[in-house]
């Protein structure tokens, strides 16, 4: 007997292959659109992609993109609507900082030609009311003091005696009069009269804790001399009623 007995399979027999089970294809997410799987693959078709974003890039990037100076007036219209620039200039709601600095109407129009969206047109009221109004006040100040010297110049009978007697007003009230009194007169041509005239007069040194009649005293005096009535807008009433004031202070 020639076989080998340990061989339990037959000679000539060979193991039955296992069956291979090919990978099933993978079927298209629902948030894929069609376009962009390929169902043969079973993948993301990535050139596809690729190219519509591009392409909406480039549309978003020309959207918002200020329209050139030949542009259509439609696709002016529409890039303004999408910056968000009112259709009339009447629809711009301006919220004024300051009395004096409120909405025109003329102004309004030209930033509304230019294209001025609301926040930018708002930032134009305030800097205005930021930075044009000291320099506009202090012009205002200047243009009165030069107008309280014309009047104090044509009172004494021009410049030259006009300096001459400042100087003089100047030393008697730094000698009879409190500071403060002093300077607060000279800040009008109503008041270095009242001193000239007091000058003159020769009134004696006044007491520090004077009153004036009506309980107007110093303090009060000073007050009305912030009130705009007294340095902006000039209301003779008003102007006189604080050199009266001063000068009923000072007992002249």
């Amino acid at each position: 007997m020639s076989e080998n007995l340990l061989e339990i399979e037959p000679k000539g027999s060979e193991p039955p292959a296992e069956a291979v089970e090919l990978p099933a294809k993978a079927e298209r997410p629902e948030e894929v659109p069609e376009k962009f799987w390929d169902a043969e693959r079973g993948a993301l078709r990535v050139d596809a992609l690729l190219k519509s974003y591009r392409e909406l890039e480039r549309k978003l990037s020309a959207r918002f993109a200020p329209p050139a100076d030949d542009a259509p007036e439609e696709e002016r219209l529409r890039f303004r609507r999408a910056i968000g620039v009112p259709e009339t200039a009447e629809e711009y709601a301006i919220e004024p900082r300051h009395e004096l600095i409120g909405p025109d109407l003329e102004v309004n129009a030209a930033l509304h030609k230019a294209g001025f969206t609301p926040a930018q047109v708002q930032l134009v009221y305030d800097l205005a009311a930021e930075r044009l109004l000291p320099i506009v006040a202090e012009a205002a100040s200047q243009f009165e003091a030069e107008r309280q010297r014309d009047r104090l110049r044509s009172e004494f009978g021009g410049e030259e005696r006009f300096r001459r007697t400042a100087k003089q007003i100047a030393s008697w009230g730094k000698a009879n009069l409190p500071e403060e009194v002093v300077a607060a007169l000279s800040t009008t041509a109503d008041g270095v009269i009242a001193l000239h005239r007091m000058m003159e007069k020769g009134e004696p040194a006044l007491a520090r804790q004077a009153e004036a009649p009506e309980g107007m005293d110093e303090a009060a005096l000073r007050r009305m001399m912030r009130d705009p009535r007294y340095w902006r807008s000039r209301e003779p009433d008003f102007v006189k009623r604080v050199t009266e004031g001063f000068r009923r202070l000072t007992g002249g």
